[in-house]
């Protein structure tokens, strides 16, 4: 059963609109329903050629889409308006370091453009081990291109332009692939477009991790597959396919491994329901996919090579994210950062709150089982069904669970070791559900103007319809706090007095997964000095190869200071400690200690510095320890 044709012939000679291999093989593009031939002239029956009325329906399409843009771009500013009244100065509420590991590699990026730096490695931080950018998400297609805005504004700034554009940026390329070449109804495509980019999953990753929501390729990447299962060029589609594959490697490699599962799965259960359809599309699928992992292979391979045997490349993920998964709940509670979202009702339905990948509530949940329901006799929906519900079961980890309870062991305990998959966040799965459940809005939007139903009758259901189910899950602003500022000391340039390209500047505290600020401090100066330790995934104890962890070597000093500023209390040191504290500063070659006079503990902190390296000075809003005489010692 074919889905609605739109139209337009698509590049690889499928029509447009229609879903390639759930038509017939070999059936033909339909005749364009609302362009003319000719360009928009036609013959009147004089004989003579007169304009008609295709340009003015072009423009009111055009004004149609500026239009839904619109709305999205508005959306997204309204998601992020708490950030955006002061970028510098807020973040996300409960945690801050992801934000700050971002802005670390825009940051990075600039040092790429402008100092020609090593775009997939980096010693500016963890030094002198460094980090291993391929293996910690960098966003360089994001970075460089921001890197104009980055340098006039500073990377909070970028973070938080970033974050809105991925949010308008996918619901608007969602919308484009839908209404060019799947439903003919723009309400439809727009609902479908708008549920993509602003489901609460997305909403969720929006304060944390603008990576993961810019999926604005996916659309795209997603259609070429399956244009290429009758493709009429099909060298020429993979190679199209390929460029937009290498870009979103350079985006985020997990979303696009999660694309090409779920067009795997949702390809094999359209096959399963017609098998007649593989005899037509393997061949053009053959060619376009070779002709795609040559040139993207060939792009990738050696980005990819330093990713998994580079230096610092760790092989699977820290066993503190491994076993993360959605409890079944989840599925049925609003988004935190929804209207209807309840935080702490939220609380242990997911890992945390910045992976709440399911949260649809009870009325969407119901609604898009009834979509399947009345649209079952659909090859296409029972496709788009599986697909949804087999990445719906492995999200909810290697435990599954109801409301906290354990129930039975998941099927993911049987794939978490697998190579690719043990690098997965499981829990992220459920964002391909959450695209399954947006194609399944828009094509019920579209199936319901075929109903028996008088039309204003059929809009005010509609409309009711709509309202039912995405009102209780609406985007609200999101949450922030507030964040102490850049010390002056640094923004001031006042650092560089001691620091010399092959030392370090050590904050106090040393820079973790839970104290972040050290690496904003480095990011604001666009990684002008280097810094040890931070927030970042490394192989365990850096031995390259082993499994990954967070953050890099253990470090004595840092796990000292680390509790002094959680509890206040200041330790009695003996010789010993002091001795390894100074052999760890020798190997960071650090220059200067910094402390901010505004920091949390600030007093216990000082008196436990002094313990370690003796009396520092206070210099404009910060109090530093100049131990190059220390650290320039022999060993």
């Amino acid at each position: 059963m074919s889905t609605p044709t739109r139209g337009t012939q698509s590049d690889g000679g499928a029509a447009a609109g229609r879903t390639p291999e759930v038509d017939r093989p070999g059936a033909d593009a339909a005749a364009p329903a609302e362009r003319d031939p000719d360009g928009g002239r036609a013959d009147d029956g004089t004989g003579t050629a007169q304009p008609r009325r295709g340009r003015f329906a072009r423009w009111a399409r055009h004004r149609q889409d500026l239009t839904v843009l619109g709305v999205f771009l508005l959306a997204a500013v309204w998601v992020t308006s708490q950030h955006w009244a002061d970028p510098s100065g807020r973040v996300a509420a409960l945690y801050s370091s992801d934000p700050a590991q971002v802005q670390f590699f825009l940051a990075h990026s600039v040092r790429v453009v402008l100092h020609g730096e090593f775009p997939f490695f980096t010693e500016q931080f963890n030094y002198p081990d460094g980090v291993n950018l391929m293996a910690n998400t960098a966003i360089l297609a994001l970075g460089i291109p921001m890197v104009p805005v980055t340098l006039l504004f500073g990377p909070a700034v970028t973070f938080v332009l970033l974050v809105t554009l991925g949010l308008a940026g996918t619901a608007a390329a969602w919308y484009f692939v839908l209404s060019r070449h799947v439903v003919r109804s723009p309400l439809a495509a727009a609902v479908g477009g708008w549920f993509c980019g602003f489901s609460p999953a997305m909403l969720s990753h929006a304060n944390w991790h603008p990576n993961i929501i810019s999926q604005f390729l996916l659309p795209f990447i997603v259609w070429r597959v399956l244009v290429i299962t009758r493709s009429r060029r099909p060298y020429r589609d993979g190679a199209l396919l390929a460029l937009l594959v290498t870009g979103q490697a350079f985006i985020n490699e997990e979303i696009l491994l999660f694309t090409a599962l779920a067009c795997g799965v949702f390809l094999l259960a359209v096959v399963a329901q017609r098998p007649a359809l593989w005899s037509a599309a393997w061949r053009p699928l053959g060619k376009a996919v070779a002709t795609c992992t040559l040139i993207a292979g060939t792009l990738l391979a050696y980005p990819l090579y330093i990713q998994f045997a580079g230096p610092m490349a760790y092989h699977g993920l820290s066993d503190a994210v491994r076993d993360y998964g959605n409890d079944i709940a989840a599925f049925f509670a609003p988004g935190s950062p929804t209207l209807g979202g309840d935080q702490g009702a939220n609380a242990n339905l997911a890992p945390n709150y910045s992976e709440e990948n399911a949260f649809f509530g009870w009325s969407l949940s119901l609604v898009a089982v009834g979509i399947v329901l009345w649209l079952r006799r659909e090859p296409l929906i029972r496709a788009l069904a599986v697909t949804g519900a087999f990445f719906a079961v492995l999200s909810l980890g290697e435990r599954i669970s109801w409301w906290e309870r354990e129930l039975v062991t998941g099927p993911w305990e049987w794939l978490v070791r697998l190579p690719l998959l043990d690098a997965v966040v499981p829990t992220r799965f459920g964002l391909i559900t959450t695209v399954v459940v947006g194609l399944l809005l828009a094509y019920a939007v579209e199936r319901s103007r075929s109903l028996p139903v008088e039309p204003r009758t059929l809009r005010s259901l509609t409309v009711a319809g709509l309202v039912l189910v995405l009102l209780p899950i609406a985007p609200m602003p999101l949450a922030v706090t507030s964040r102490p500022p850049v010390p002056a000391f640094i923004t001031a340039d006042r650092w560089r007095g001691y620091v010399g390209p092959d030392q370090t500047l050590v904050p106090i505290p040393v820079p973790s997964m839970g104290n972040t600020h050290g690496m904003r401090w480095a990011a604001a100066t666009n990684l002008d000095f280097k810094i040890p330790g931070g927030y970042f995934l490394a192989p365990r104890n850096g031995n390259t190869g082993d499994p990954g962890r967070f953050g890099g070597r253990p470090s004595g000093m840092g796990r000292l200071l680390e509790e002094v500023a959680s509890t206040g209390r200041v330790p009695a040191l003996d010789d010993r400690r002091r001795r390894r504290s100074l052999d760890e500063l020798r190997h960071w070659r650090a220059a200067i200690l910094v402390l901010p006079v505004g920091q949390h503990h600030a007093e216990p902190l000082r008196r436990t510095v002094e313990q370690l390296v003796g009396p520092g000075r206070r210099e404009l809003d910060v109090w530093v320890w100049d131990v190059r005489a220390l650290t320039d010692r022999p060993a």
